[in-house]
């Protein structure tokens, strides 16, 4: 947070995002789900895929690359698998019916998993998979785009920086979540540089001619994390969601079959019932210990704490909850240009 930044409470940030959705179209059902996984990145401190993204959002919709009022559709369905065509939805909308539909069938058979066709953005992946942690399933959920990072040793885009989320239950510890991109940074985090006025650190994006940048507005090209294993693993994902789908979105840019970029998505969902293969209240204490091992060992030189995956965003969403969520001010001069646009109230001290 900078001194610049100004606080709003999460409800009237949520109920503010929520009407701004049902103006461009949504359901009020599904614009209410879009404004809690926008806000709820907000709460744990992933201001990245917020609320900043609300306007471009809307001018997608206005292009028609994002459906308000998509037929989502399940195509093809056995006991524990289904491929969902989503109709270009917003994300949160096909994800969450995705994420429950795999958990009723991870309740009968052990295991859901469940493939999204031609969905849009899905905001902060690490939302799904606590669905499931939340109901005593370990949850997966990953996504690809089209290229929007270099394979390690190439200067152009040939891979998306494909997220992957995972998350499991604990008994006395909050829920384990794993929420990463396959790049050093996430695409929104030079979104949100440029909201706040800064430069990016060195090693998080290309310009366009291949050259490393410190600028986010001309960061064109994202960097795989770990070299070849972070655009190995985004390769794979592709292999894993749009190629099995019958959408792939690598190949035809690769192949110059195609020389824009249309706003698509595919997507994984998955729910694995932890009761199917072992005790659960054993299990979660198992979490617990593990947790409590990793976070006793020995410190590194200047680290205060270790934490583990989730810990220091649940942290961030105790302190917003009670004291507001902090936003820059290019994010809120681009919120009130969208309420003047639609004819909506900002909430207090926007």
């Amino acid at each position: 947070m900078t001194q610049h930044d100004i606080r709003v409470a999460w409800e009237l940030l949520q109920e503010f995002t929520k009407e701004v959705f049902i103006r461009v179209g949504l359901p009020p059902k599904d614009a209410e789900i879009e404004a809690e996984v926008l806000v709820w990145a907000n709460l744990r401190g992933v201001d990245s895929h917020g609320v900043l993204r609300i306007p471009h959002y809307i001018r997608r919709v206005e292009t028609g690359h994002m459906n308000p009022r998509p037929n989502i559709q399940v195509r093809k369905e056995t006991p524990a698998t289904l491929l969902i065509d989503a109709d270009g939805a917003f994300g949160p909308v096909v994800t969450t019916f995705a994420m429950v539909r795999v958990m009723e069938k991870a309740k009968e058979v052990g295991i859901g998993w469940g493939l999204i066709r031609d969905t849009t953005h899905q905001g902060a992946m690490g939302y799904y998979p606590l669905i499931a942690a939340k109901e005593d399933m370990a949850g997966i959920a990953l996504v690809c785009s089209p290229p929007n990072m270099t394979p390690y040793g190439a200067r152009a885009a040939g891979v998306h920086n494909s997220p992957i989320a995972i998350a499991v239950p604990a008994k006395r510890h909050r829920p384990l979540v794993l929420d990463m991109a396959t790049s050093v940074a996430a695409g929104g985090k030079l979104l949100l540089a440029i909201d706040k006025g800064i430069s990016i650190p060195e090693g998080w994006a290309l310009d366009k001619d291949g050259n490393p940048t410190t600028d986010p507005k001309l960061a064109a090209l994202l960097i795989p994390i770990g070299g070849p294993k972070g655009s190995g693993l985004a390769l794979m994902f592709e292999c894993l969601s749009s190629v099995m789908v019958g959408n792939p979105l690598l190949e035809p840019i690769l192949l110059g079959e195609e020389r824009t970029r249309r706003h698509r998505q595919n997507s994984v969902v998955a729910a694995i019932d932890i009761g199917t293969f072992t005790d659960v209240v054993s299990y979660k204490e198992h979490i617990d210990r593990l947790v409590e091992g990793l976070k006793a060992l020995p410190r590194a030189e200047g680290v205060d704490e270790i934490f583990v995956p989730g810990e220091p965003e649940d942290r961030i969403y105790d302190d917003r909850l009670r004291h507001g969520i902090p936003l820059p001010q290019g994010t809120i001069g681009s919120l009130r240009s969208v309420a003047e646009k639609l004819g909506i109230d900002l909430p207090p001290g926007l």
